[in-house]
């Protein structure tokens, strides 16, 4: 008897399996900062790549300004986050997010995140985040277009220059405790904390 599951061959409209939330909080030419919700973010040493619509406030005032926080949220912000999921800093509003987006100038005060100021970056930090990661940008890359070569998707290089996280999360002084700290993810579109630990990974050293 085979209790094997079968495998399908599907095409899923999104691969988000199981991706960390990070907002990123910019600044415009005039000064005023704006807050990004994504899910598409990794790190490699001090590297972080990031994929972000071309169409977003967010993108345009990295490539303008070249400086980001990358603020990572906890679990239970998740509906802070949901409450500027729909907002956007364009306006007026890309013509292909009026059918579900709003524009929104103050996104901390529409998703009841408090302002803190970074201490190397410009753009401000959330202070209801308990890691944040002042970033410098050092590439862009389209990495997808419409037919008509209008740039759709982009990776973004950041490298990371300052590291801030809450002191209750930090073990041995240059260690974030995993026993402590709790990403909130973002699996296929609905939020999830972590679960039960498994193990660790032989080269863990806390």
């Amino acid at each position: 008897m085979n209790d094997k599951p079968a495998f399908l061959t599907i095409q899923p409209k999104v691969l988000y399996f199981g991706t960390p939330v990070a907002l990123l909080t910019s600044i415009d030419q005039d000064g005023k900062p704006n807050i990004g919700p994504i899910s598409s973010v990794w790190a490699l040493g001090y590297n972080l790549i990031l994929g972000l619509g071309c169409d977003g406030k967010t993108y345009q005032n990295i490539l303008e300004n070249k400086e980001c926080v990358v603020n990572l949220p906890s679990p239970d912000l998740y509906k802070n986050i949901e409450k500027i999921a729909g907002l956007t800093g364009m306006n007026p509003v890309p013509e292909n997010k009026k059918d579900k987006y709003l524009y929104e100038e103050d996104k901390f005060s529409a998703g009841n995140f408090q302002s803190m100021p970074a201490e190397i970056v410009t753009p401000p930090a959330i202070a209801n985040c308990p890691l944040q990661l002042e970033c410098v940008l050092q590439n862009h890359y389209i990495v997808e277009s419409a037919g008509d070569s209008t740039p759709l998707i982009a990776s973004l290089h950041l490298r990371v220059v300052n590291v801030r996280v809450h002191e209750n999360l930090v073990i041995n002084q240059n260690y974030i405790d995993p026993a402590a700290w709790s990403p909130l993810i973002y699996n296929f579109r609905h939020y999830y904390a972590l679960g039960e630990k498994m193990g660790k990974n032989f080269r863990a050293e806390v």
